[in-house]
């Protein structure tokens, strides 16, 4: 098990290196001079030249490659005596570090990684990722919990009634779910809860995480304005888990030790939800642990549509205003998370099948 484990971190390893390499080439082969950017209006040649010097943008691609990954690796190499370097640890950008092997005039340290800082506010990545990353696993949440419970509850009944209207309705409505974009279901959602029927809802369009009391001042969160955005992504998600909630049932209530269940007379409630749902739930679950991370990646359309701020919000702002720094962060940030969520899936289909373990 271990061997598996350290196994699939190595893999897990190789895509983030590849995930890294493309978005440091592919930002960097696009048209734009971030130090006029920064600059705007009071831009001049010396100016501009030694922002570009201060970025590093005067070396080679290849060297500033090298750079960018040895910011982003918590073990990285820095010298600490020769102020104006290029590997110069700055303790205002990269914070504290553990020196811990001494090579010619510099030091492999241990720190954190440092996705650089904003081109437009200055402010460390980091921190505007940290700041909108709660708001965004907040939403995925509350969106897988929405599809875990009415996709099982509305898979059960669909099983139940195999081939019936019920049944039909319900595939049809699995079949919408799957197929309908989160962009274009957030848009109709917005529309029609949140501006026609909003007399009735109370729901609001561009609803704030955060409501403070008018007596008190106390902040604390809305959760009136989670509805919308969350429905909105939990639809996808919703659809699969009720597919697979239907069709694992109906294989499930196929089997023999079913048929024996029956026969010693134990209710219909209790031979489908304690012996039937219970082994068919399997596929089930290891589905959401999935989907959980495609939520993360898929709430850039929902956030922006219903201007909820996280990451997405963030993305979305980062590329109006050709903000490098903070849309590689994001992405890189995003990367990290499915690769996570998805190295923990395997090691949790292992546990359940050891046979993948042999394979």
């Amino acid at each position: 098990m271990i061997r598996f484990i350290l196994r699939r971190l190595f893999y897990g390893l190789l895509v983030l290196w590849g995930v890294v390499t493309i978005i440091f080439f592919l930002f960097n082969v696009l048209p734009g001079d971030p130090a006029r950017m920064l600059l705007g209006q009071r831009s001049d040649v010396s100016s501009v030249e030694a922002i570009t010097k201060d970025l590093g943008l005067d070396k080679p691609l290849g060297l500033q490659y090298i750079k960018f990954l040895n910011d982003l690796s918590p073990i990285s190499f820095h010298n600490f005596s020769k102020d104006d370097g290029y590997w110069y640890f700055n303790s205002s950008d990269y914070g504290g570090r553990v020196q811990l092997i001494p090579i010619s005039d510099g030091w492999i340290v241990l720190k954190l990684p440092y996705l650089r800082r904003s081109y437009q506010s200055r402010r460390h990545v980091s921190e505007i990722i940290a700041e909108a990353f709660p708001k965004t696993l907040l939403l995925a949440l509350t969106s897988i919990l929405i599809a875990m419970i009415l996709g099982i509850l509305l898979g059960i009944p669909a099983a139940l009634t195999k081939d019936s209207a019920l049944d039909r309705f319900l595939l049809v409505f699995s079949s919408f779910g799957m197929s309908i974009p989160s962009f274009f279901a957030a848009i109709i959602m917005a529309w029609l809860f949140a501006f026609v029927l909003a007399d009735y809802t109370g729901l609001q369009m561009f609803g704030s995480l955060y409501t403070v009391d008018n007596y008190t001042g106390v902040k604390y969160i809305d959760l009136k304005n989670l509805i919308l955005p969350a429905i909105t992504l939990g639809i996808r998600p919703l659809a699969i888990v009720l597919s697979l909630t239907r069709s694992s049932l109906l294989d499930v209530l196929s089997q023999d030790y079913i048929r024996t269940a029956k026969a010693k007379g134990l209710s219909e409630f209790r031979v489908v939800i304690f012996h039937g749902l219970r082994n068919a739930l399997n596929p089930v679950i290891t589905a959401i642990t999935g989907w959980f991370a495609s939520l993360m990646a898929g709430a850039v359309f929902v956030e922006y549509v219903f201007d909820w701020k996280g990451i997405g919000v963030v993305i979305v702002d980062a590329l109006e205003k050709y903000d490098l720094p903070v849309i590689m962060g994001s992405v890189l940030f995003i990367s990290v998370v499915l690769i996570l969520v998805n190295i923990l899936v395997d090691i949790f289909y292992a546990v359940l099948d050891p046979r993948i373990r042999l394979s």
